[in-house]
């Protein structure tokens, strides 16, 4: 089974696109794996409203270990099966705390051994900020050099503009560029295109 690595920095709304992607596909229910970075792991199904609730914040570092579940994507008469995988917000620098400093070291782990990229960027953030973060800057080079990568500029439903292709292809410097909004699930279909298309 391919395995997916949604990464990107801390509130960047990767929680919630794998969340919303899964009840696109169709799921109600999900098992979420949880592996911590110490070797423990568990499992919890959900329903996908509670798994938002209970997983999804406004707060960064709220998710501090790996946590995955497997999805089936029709095609045809038939399905593909997708283990995805969210992970620990990065950042640039060095966090103080040892818990989340060990959730970055896991995902920059997880980044060497995943099938398919799926890198979540606040659009919003870096239209207001006028700069793009030195790990996003990192991850694009890493990820433009490898077969299946992904950029997904999320919240457009903030700014119109922000869904320009053209715009965040000269700011962003990435070809495959799909534009999402993870709240409300636009753009979900371009990147189901592109998954299946690497599966």
């Amino acid at each position: 089974m391919k395995r997916a690595l949604i990464i990107g920095k801390a509130n960047a709304g990767k929680t919630l696109f794998m969340l919303n992607f899964a009840e696109f596909l169709g799921l109600k229910k999900i098992i979420i794996k949880f592996q911590y970075p110490s070797g423990r792991s568990l499992k919890k199904e959900m329903t996908i409203d509670a798994a938002k609730a209970y997983l999804s914040s406004k707060k960064p570092y709220k998710t501090r270990c790996i946590q995955s579940t497997k999805m089936n994507i029709k095609v045809y008469k038939g399905h593909k099966e997708l283990n995805i995988l969210d992970s620990s917000g990065l950042m640039d620098g060095i966090h103080p705390e040892l818990a989340i400093r060990n959730g970055i070291i896991q995902t920059l782990d997880q980044l060497e051994n995943c099938d398919l990229i799926l890198h979540i960027i606040d659009t919003y953030r870096v239209k207001n900020k006028g700069y793009i973060s030195k790990i996003d800057k990192q991850i694009i080079n890493y990820g433009n050099n490898k077969k299946n990568y992904a950029l997904l500029p999320n919240k457009i439903d903030l700014d119109e503009e922000l869904g320009d292709i053209k715009f965040l292809r000269r700011k962003l410097k990435s070809s495959n560029i799909f534009p999402i909004s993870a709240l409300y699930k636009t753009g979900f279909n371009e990147v189901k295109t592109f998954v299946l298309k690497s599966l």
